[in-house]
């Protein structure tokens, strides 16, 4: 039991890093914004980010996904991160959190 309680802090830091990445154009961190779908931990520290993007060809892809490895890298427990570009279900703005939908004037 103590072991899937630290897979919960482990996930914890990383969606916590992962709101230090913005999408350079929106105000608004890429977890707030829904854009990462799922998180995985393997025993071995391993991290896997499946995460999109507000439009498939966003020109800032690149940056973003290094962003990403660079934050959820420095988690102490992280020692390898894997990010996977998903467009399936495409985003829209139903994804975004209530606090970034205040922050973007849409509530």
């Amino acid at each position: 039991m103590s072991e899937s309680l630290d897979f919960l802090d482990i996930e914890g830091k990383i969606v916590e890093a992962l709101k230090q990445v913005y999408d350079p154009e929106i105000p608004v961190n890429i977890y707030d914004l829904g854009l990462v779908y799922k998180i995985d931990i393997t025993d071995q520290g391993e991290a896997t980010i499946d995460m999109t993007l507000t439009a498939p060809n966003c020109p800032v892809v690149d940056v973003l996904v290094m962003d990403v490895e660079n934050a959820v890298g420095d988690v102490e427990e992280v020692k390898k991160v894997n990010v996977n570009l998903v467009f399936d279900p495409p985003w829209d703005k139903e994804m975004l959190s209530e606090e970034a939908k205040l922050e973007l004037g849409l509530m």
